[in-house]
Order: structure tokens, then C-alpha cells, then sequence
């Protein structure tokens, strides 16, 4: 029985990545000295799982940006538009890398940044492939063979990890409507078998093939052409071991294709969906492997070794423990590194840090249930009993239930039954109180985040400043950008949400049920990571959250400001959630807090409150038959939070990074005045959706790119503005950046906000003359 890891995290344990790469785009360090940083992370990463007792170790699992960027790069399927820019920077490999994830800008170049959506159902970015009809592909980098080389020199043997083919082209989208972008397979195989014969060269034994496709509704054309490429793959090296890994989901209706296909092992996820490991295992060939994924490479929970054992147990009587490989669910890239690195005398109580795992805790659990299932008294072994201890303890512990929350789950029903009037009712009472004109112009909410703020946080945190100063500070520096916002002439404006470290820990913070971590960061794009909160108990708000600060950034203004609050299902689904209950049982209890913050807000006088929800897409389960359920809890949860306002109070809403073709009348459902949704990274292709479908209130789709650096002219914004007009009505249209300024530098806000004001004045006097000539 072999262990089997799919994927480490590659930020290092003390976010090493994140500065080199930072300090490398600031043209502080050199290309060499961030290559250095990244050897140095994998060399780490490799030799723990090794001394670990890990026996398929991964390589090419670590990304300087993104893994299907690497293997954008790796196959040559570099956008057109990329291909002078790639000339010119012929010697400079990284720079041009970075441009195609972060835009470039400079020396008579001005191109975007390529598009970027969520990783199946993460919070996790990855760049999309962007193919044309007649796509030409090529081995251009050979990343995944040098870093198999690299590991061998360090006396490893790793199985190097792919995205495989079939899964690339369902990631990819066409430049073409109507083109099918698996036509692209003849052309896409050649690359494959050129690095796999490097890979056989260099010694690889295993291969392992990312293939999560296999978990979603896959077409007829699609399920042959898995068959006719891993046929003609293996045929070509019979001596190489494929693994296909799929996660995420279960294999359903395409669990005989998987069983079907010529490879020498499957990985299963068996953390979300355990259930299918029966039927799997009653019609796996004889000459095929399986991959249990028994340890939650999503979550932080430490594993039941009962529960995990009795999956192992039923594997091993009917295939045999020689067939069995024991893995992580998916890549550990979505958990945090390291349990020991964090502090132990605050962020997570004492009781909940032995019910906790992070991903050098799940390699040493995969060791530990190997040892274990192949002993007969696995019972009565203490480390297995240690191990139920700590379940136990979790299971039986106080913290976990509320009695006063438990009731106002009950009566939730009687919450939604306070209705506003329906939106063109609501509209007219807005615009009498607001006074917005034609095409208004706001920010998503966050301004620059500067290394001067976050160090308040940090004085704060170490008693170097006290409450009373660090308030000051923020006060100030909200009063700085309501101030700025007033002279570049934004109709509404935002309190910059300086005092927020993160807009789900913020609020985590100040509600019951919620633990920190003091080091448990994930990468969510690039060098963007977040340090999701732990949902360990049932949730409420005993206090205002955000009060202070919005009515004290309106008492600066006679402009309206809006509230800023984070919504439920964003909440719940950017946190490590408890995984004792229901996720929509946790929804609702996060909905009713940030109900009572809302309603504490409007009656303070905030008539525009946002309520962000850019996860709600990102939930949808990956099978279309499971969407009804979630997306039933996920509009209700939403409904939950801003039903009991005034038809006055104008409620918005703001998403971003995803498709919303197939859920648009559940966002319709959601009943907010305003929504505001990324747009320019697809270049407005989301516009679409609106020919077909009477979207009936106000929208604001996101104009300008802020996950880059580049600074977006008048007249492209004006384009893009128009495009818009051209879709949607010019008296719901709403004029804002695609997300929030956070992570963006000021001498980059304040110009692109400025074009963006007179790209959105102009559409304003247009919208003036158009009406006066009719």
C-alpha cells in the first residue's frame, strides 16, 4: 500500500513566495534571486514528504503564478496578441511570464492581463487559456521536466503533475462562438508525447494526469475523446504509470469512462463524496490502482481515523491492499501549511487547536492510516486512540451549540415574510432620497491597503500604539479618502474599509463561532493570499460591526456612503467551515448576524448598503442536478440579510470571477437594487447573458481591471462603457471598477479612478444630449 500526496503548498511556510515575487515585480530583486526563492520552497516541500514516509511525492505542483498558466506556457498556447511581447522580452522568461497574469505596461506596450476565473468550486484563480480556431501548439517550456531533474539531484524521485489534456481544453475557452474548443485535441496530443518522452528520459516512473472533469457533466463528444487520448498516451509510453486524479466531486454517470480508460491508477475524492467508493469498487479492473482521497485536502478538521479506516477496510477486502494508494482528497494548495506555526496564546482557543490538521498534519495522517490499516488491532493502538480522543472531544464540546441561535433558525420563515415592494416602486422612493445621476459613478469598496496601514494593524497587535491611537489613524485616513473621492467626483462614495484586514476575518472577528489563525494562509491568485477564519461553533453578532466607521465617514460628506458588509454564503464559503452540520443550517445562522448589522446600519441613517456575495457562483456544486438545493439556501440566506430594510434603503450587491450565464435568474431572485459584476478581464463577454435574459434592476458591470497594475485609458473605459449601454438600459447602468482597490497602490488607483469618473461624465452628457434631441 503505497501513500500518495497530490500537491503541497508552494508559498512557503513563511509566505517566502509572496515577497520574492512582490519584491521581483517592484524590480528590487532579480529574476535569479526569485528562481533561487522558488527552488529553495520545492527543495523544502519534497524533502519533508519524503522524511514523512510519503511514496509519490509531486513535482510541478509548484507555481510561481498559477498551475494552468504553467501549463498555458508549457504547451505553447500563448494568446496572439502576447506574441511581440514575448519577442521582445526573449531573454526575460519570468517578466513575460507575469505579463499575461498581470497586464504589461510600459516601453510602448499596453496589453491586458488574460482572464481569470475560480478553480471549480475554490476560491482559488486561476488564468484561463484563451484558443483560437486552428490553434498551434508547442512544448515552449519544459517547467515540469527541469523540476523533476531538479529533485532528482537532490536524490528524490517525484511523480510530476500535469493538467490533463481534456481537462486544459474544458478550462480553455474559444475566441470563436460556435467553435469547438475539443477539435483542438489532434493538435494539443503531439505536446503531451514530446514532454512525456522528456519525462521517461529523465526517469519518471509515475505521471500524474489532473483530470477533474471526470467529476462534472461531461458530453458525449467529450467522454469519447478522454478514451481516444489516453489510449493513444499510454500507447506511447507503456513503461510510464499514469494516475488519473480526479477531485472535487464524484464520478456518477462517468465512472465507467474513468474505469474504462488505459491508465495504471485512479484517485477518487472520498472526503466529499464516500458514498461511491462502493460501486467503484465492485467494477475496478483488476490492472488498475486506486487513489482513496480519505484526508480532506480542503478543510482543517483532523481526520477520523475510524471513519477513514472503515473506507480503507472495505478497499482492501475486495481489491487488496496492494491495489490501494492513500491520498489526500485533492492538492493540498487550499490548506494551510503547518498546525506548529501557530501561536498558541491567541487567534485559535485551546480546546479547538487538537481537533485541527493543515497540510503537514494530513501528510503525516496519510503515513499514520497506512501503519494502521494494515494492522489488524488498528484499535487498540494509541495512536488511534489518541485520535478518537480528539474527535470525541470536538464532537461533545459546548462551544459547538447556541441555544439563542438554534431558535432564531427555527423562525426563520417569519424573517422572510417582511417583504419590500417590488424594484420599480423601490427605484422611485431611491432616486428621490439619493438624487444619483445618469450612470453613476462608485468604487466596489476598499481602497489601497499601504504598507503604512497594515503596520498599524501590526503596532496595534504587538501594544505598540494603543486602540485609541490606531483609531485616530484610521479615522484619518478615512477622511483622506472621502475627501479624494469628493474632488475626483465619485456620485457615491465608501469609507476605504482601512480598519479590515480581510473582508471575511473582519467580520469573523467580531461574531461568536469563529477562530483565527495566525498563520494559516492560502493562496487565492498570484501573490493574493487570504487567511480563511475556522467556523467551529454556531454563529451570531453581539455587537455593531461596522457602524462607527461608515457613520463617521458620512458625517463628512453630504454624499451618499455606503455600508459595507460581506454577505453569508461569501462568509461561510471563505471560511474553514465546520463540516458537523449542513453548510446551509451555518449560511443561515452568518445571515441573520449580518441581518442585524444591516438593519443596525439603516437605522443610523445608511440608505445604500452593499452586500458583497462574490462566492455565490463559486458554490455551485460541479453536478447541475445538485444546483437547486444550494442555490434554493444560497438566494434565501441573501434574502435573509436584506429583507427588513425601507423601500428607500437601496441594497447592492457585487460578484465577481465567475460564470453567471446558467444561474442568472437566481441572481435576479436575489432582489438587489444594484449589482455590480466583473466584466473587463472577459473583455464584457458576460454582457451577453443580458440579450437573452431582462435582467430588471440596476447594473453595474465591473469596467476596469484591478487584479493588475495597468492603468486603463478614458477612451478604452468610454468602449467598454458603451458596449454596456448598448446591452443593458442606460438608466440602470452603474458605472465601477470590477472589484475591490485593496490590493491596488494608490498612484495606480487614483488615475484609473479618474478615467473611469470622465469615462462615466461623458456617457452622463451623452445620455443628457440623446435625451434632449428626442
Amino acid at each position: 500500500m503505497l501513500t500518495n500526496n497530490l500537491g503541497f503548498p508552494r508559498i512557503g511556510i513563511n509566505r517566502e513566495l509572496k515577497k520574492a515575487s512582490e519584491a521581483f515585480w517592484a524590480e528590487k530583486i532579480s529574476a535569479d534571486e526569485l528562481e533561487k526563492t522558488g527552488m529553495e520552497i520545492r527543495l523544502t516541500n519534497w524533502k519533508f514528504q519524503k522524511d514523512a514516509g510519503i511514496d509519490l511525492i509531486p513535482s510541478n505542483d509548484f507555481s510561481f503564478y498559477d498551475q494552468v498558466l504553467d501549463m498555458i506556457m508549457t504547451v505553447g498556447a500563448v494568446p496572439t496578441e502576447y506574441i511581440c511581447l514575448k519577442n521582445f522580452l526573449r531573454n526575460e522568461l519570468l517578466e513575460f511570464y507575469f505579463s499575461l497574469a498581470r497586464g504589461y505596461q510600459k516601453e510602448g506596450y499596453d496589453l491586458p492581463a488574460m482572464e481569470m476565473t475560480k478553480w471549480f468550486d475554490t476560491n482559488y484563480h486561476y488564468i484561463v487559456p484563451e484558443l483560437v480556431p486552428g490553434q498551434r501548439f508547442n512544448y515552449f517550456l519544459k517547467k515540469p521536466v527541469n523540476e523533476f531533474n531538479e529533485a532528482k539531484e537532490a536524490g528524490i524521485i517525484t511523480k510530476p503533475v500535469l493538467i490533463g489534456p481534456l481537462s486544459f481544453l474544458l478550462l480553455s475557452k474559444v475566441r470563436l462562438k460556435g467553435f469547438d474548443r475539443m477539435e483542438m485535441l489532434p493538435s494539443l496530443l503531439p505536446v503531451y508525447i514530446d514532454l512525456l518522452s522528456d519525462l521517461q528520459k529523465s526517469g519518471a516512473v509515475w505521471v500524474q494526469f489532473d483530470e477533474p472533469f471526470l467529476t462534472m457533466d461531461l458530453s458525449d463528444v467529450s467522454k469519447n475523446l478522454y478514451k481516444v487520448a489516453y489510449k493513444e498516451l499510454k500507447a506511447e509510453f507503456p513503461d510510464i504509470k499514469f494516475m488519473i486524479a480526479t477531485y472535487f466531486g464524484r464520478l456518477g454517470n462517468n465512472t465507467s469512462l474513468a474505469l474504462q480508460l488505459p491508465v495504471d491508477a485512479l484517485h477518487i475524492d472520498l472526503t466529499r463524496y464516500p458514498e461511491q467508493l462502493e460501486e467503484i469498487l465492485r467494477v475496478t479492473p483488476e490492472e488498475m490502482t486506486l487513489s482513496l482521497g480519505v484526508v480532506d485536502g480542503r478543510n482543517i478538521w483532523k481526520n477520523d481515523y475510524k471513519k477513514s479506516l472503515g473506507l480503507i477496510q472495505s478497499a482492501i477486502k475486495q481489491i487488496g491492499e496492494e491495489r490501494i494508494i492513500l491520498s489526500p482528497s485533492c492538492s493540498l494548495i487550499h490548506s494551510p501549511i503547518d498546525l506548529a506555526a501557530e501561536k498558541r496564546d491567541k487567534g485559535i482557543p485551546e480546546e479547538v487547536i487538537p481537533w485541527m490538521s493543515f497540510a503537514k498534519q494530513k501528510i503525516n495522517e496519510l503515513y499514520e492510516l497506512r501503519n494502521l490499516s494494515l494492522n489488524k488491532d488498528y484499535t487498540s493502538q494509541s495512536i488511534f486512540i489518541k485520535n478518537q480522543e480528539d474527535i470525541n472531544s470536538r464532537r461533545k464540546s459546548h462551544h459547538l451549540n447556541n441555544d439563542n441561535v438554534r431558535n432564531r433558525i427555527e423562525n426563520i420563515g417569519s424573517v422572510l415574510q417582511t417583504k419590500r415592494s417590488n424594484f420599480q416602486v423601490r427605484k422611485l422612493k431611491q432616486q428621490k432620497e439619493l438624487n444619483l445621476p445618469i450612470c453613476p459613478a462608485t468604487t466596489i469598496g476598499s481602497f489601497p491597503q499601504t504598507t503604512e496601514v497594515r503596520g498599524w494593524r501590526q503596532k496595534l497587535n504587538k501594544g505598540e500604539i494603543t486602540t485609541g491611537e490606531y483609531r485616530d489613524l484610521i479615522r484619518n485616513e478615512i477622511k483622506n479618502a472621502i475627501a479624494w473621492q469628493e474632488e475626483a467626483g465619485l456620485d457615491v462614495l465608501v469609507h476605504g474599509e482601512f480598519e479590515r484586514n480581510d473582508m471575511v476575518e473582519y467580520f469573523g472577528e467580531m461574531m461568536d463561532g469563529f477562530a483565527f489563525t495566525t498563520n494559516g494562509w492560502i493562496q487565492s491568485y498570484g501573490s493574493r493570499y487570504v487567511k480563511p477564519p475556522v467556523i467551529y461553533g454556531d454563529v451570531s453578532r453581539s455587537r455593531p460591526m461596522t457602524t462607527e466607521w461608515i457613520n463617521y465617514a458620512r458625517s463628512l460628506t453630504s454624499k451618499p456612503v455606503k455600508g459595507m458588509l460581506t454577505g453569508p454564503v461569501t462568509i461561510l464559503l471563505w471560511s474553514f467551515v465546520r463540516d458537523d452540520k449542513p453548510l446551509s443550517e451555518t449560511c443561515f445562522q452568518i445571515a441573520l448576524a449580518i441581518r442585524d448589522e444591516v438593519l443596525d446600519l439603516e437605522r443610523e441613517g445608511t440608505r445604500i448598503i452593499q452586500i458583497d456575495e462574490p462566492a455565490l457562483r463559486e458554490g455551485l456544486p460541479l453536478r447541475k442536478d445538485e444546483w437547486d438545493d444550494y442555490l434554493e439556501w444560497a438566494v434565501k440566506a441573501f434574502r435573509v440579510t436584506s429583507s427588513g430594510v425601507d423601500d428607500r434603503t437601496q441594497i447592492h450587491t457585487h460578484m465577481c470571477y465567475s460564470e453567471f450565464n446558467d444561474i442568472i435568474q437566481h441572481i435576479a431572485a436575489l432582489d438587489a437594487d444594484v449589482i455590480t459584476i466583473e466584466c473587463s478581464r472577459s473583455r464584457m463577454e458576460f454582457l451577453d447573458v443580458f440579450a437573452n435574459f431582462n435582467y430588471p434592476n440596476d447594473i453595474g458591470p465591473g469596467i476596469y481591471d484591478i487584479h493588475s497594475p495597468r492603468i486603463p485609458s478614458v477612451n478604452e473605459i468610454s468602449d467598454l462603457l458603451l458596449k454596456a449601454a448598448g446591452v443593458i438600459s442606460i438608466d440602470k447602468l452603474w458605472v465601477n471598477p470590477d472589484c475591490g482597490l485593496k490590493t491596488r497602490r494608490w498612484e495606480e488607483v487614483k488615475p484609473a479612478i479618474t478615467n473611469m469618473i470622465k469615462a462615466a461624465k461623458m456617457m452622463q452628457k451623452k445620455s443628457i444630449v440623446e435625451s434632449r434631441e428626442q
